[in-house]
């Protein structure tokens, strides 16, 4: 088997108007409590995305020690982030909800029914276990489920993202891409009809839906953390479906992108633009956010979601004494030490 070029889900980046008022509600709900980065700069290289101008912006890196992606919270501060025009329904092209997992989920239900004033949904028979919708206060609709891959305990009863659904127009299409880019992976399920564990909101509608998984291996510096990698594609079959970004800017309110950690740029720019899914954004060399830095680029996936693709230089493991880690000095992708993963729980924020 070859050298895997992407190691897990870095973050999903989240669209809001207040970054600091949002990342609370993440904080004290679903336990993203401590900040790799917290940056207000120019966002020059996402032009294609933001009109042709430079706007300013505020983003805070968030992530859940339990394990898992992390939250990348985002707002313009140059311009009023602007909200999807219309109600979105699942199926909508683009990243329909989060997935968060637990290791309990009857208990990460009642946590969340008690901890939030927004719909919590019950729970429900999943095609591959259980778990239970809800929203944030910005309306943005998450999903909470059980996974085999975790980092620590830390007393909270949700863990990081484990995962995304995403709306296509087309799942065949849409395979060829999440498997070119995701590569080696494994496909779950692959059902069509209707489905009663989906909110209730679009019942009666038919859809196709696959689950794709990436099970968890020991290679590259995060990947312990970040753990297994589940994507599910969905299609709306008695509709024509909206795209959710049609006419805004990336980084306006929403999912604005799937965020995934990579271990060797070159090589995975060589390999999927030679199967046509160009880059449309590189930063080519390390780009600084805040106390991090990395090489960063976007493609689309065939309806157009932006995927993000990060390779970490630069990490920040004890801000508080300067200390950071050269991601590049390192010689080899094995995972880093437990002990200095769990250092990063030093920067944690408390309410």
């Amino acid at each position: 088997m070859s050298t895997p070029l992407i190691s897990g889900i870095q973050q999903v980046g989240v669209g809001v108007q207040n970054v600091p008022a949002a990342w609370q509600w993440y904080r004290q709900v679903l336990g993203f409590d401590v900040p790799v980065f917290d940056d207000k700069a120019e966002a020059p290289l996402m032009t294609p995305y933001t009109g042709g101008k430079v706007h300013q912006r505020h983003a805070a890196l968030a992530i859940n020690m339990a394990g898992g992606g992390g939250l990348e919270i985002w707002s313009f501060t140059s311009r009023v982030s602007q909200p999807v025009g219309f109600k979105m329904e699942l199926g909508d092209l683009g990243i329909n909800a989060i997935r968060f997992k637990a290791p309990d989920v009857k208990k990460a239900h009642e946590h969340v029914k008690s901890k939030s004033k927004e719909a919590v949904g019950p729970l429900v028979a999943l095609p591959e276990g259980e778990g239970f919708w809800g929203s944030d206060p910005y309306g943005n609709i998450y999903q909470i489920t059980s996974d085999t891959s975790w980092f620590q305990k830390t007393g909270h009863p949700v863990g990081g993202v484990s995962g995304v659904v995403v709306g296509v127009s087309d799942i065949n299409k849409a395979l060829l891409f999440y498997s070119n880019l995701l590569d080696p992976m494994e496909m779950v399920y692959d059902k069509t009809g209707v489905f009663e564990d989906l909110p209730t909101s679009i019942a009666g509608q038919r859809y196709r839906r696959v689950l794709l998984r990436k099970k968890f291996t020991p290679v590259g510096a995060f990947s312990k953390l970040l753990g297994n990698i589940q994507i599910e594609l969905l299609q709306a079959l008695d509709r024509t479906p909206k795209k959710l970004f049609e006419n805004r800017y990336w980084g306006d309110c929403g999912f604005i992108h799937l965020c995934f950690d990579t271990l060797d740029m070159p090589a995975l720019k060589t390999k999927i633009e030679s199967k046509g899914y160009p880059f449309t954004v590189d930063s080519e060399e390390s780009f600084g956010m805040e106390s991090a830095a990395g090489r960063f680029a976007y493609v689309e996936d065939p309806d157009g979601t932006l995927i993000e693709l990060v390779e970490t230089h630069k990490l920040p493991i004890l801000k508080k004494i300067g200390w950071f880690l050269d991601i590049q000095k390192r010689k080899n992708q094995k995972p880093l030490g437990d002990w200095m993963l769990k250092l990063l729980s030093l920067n944690r924020v408390k309410d």
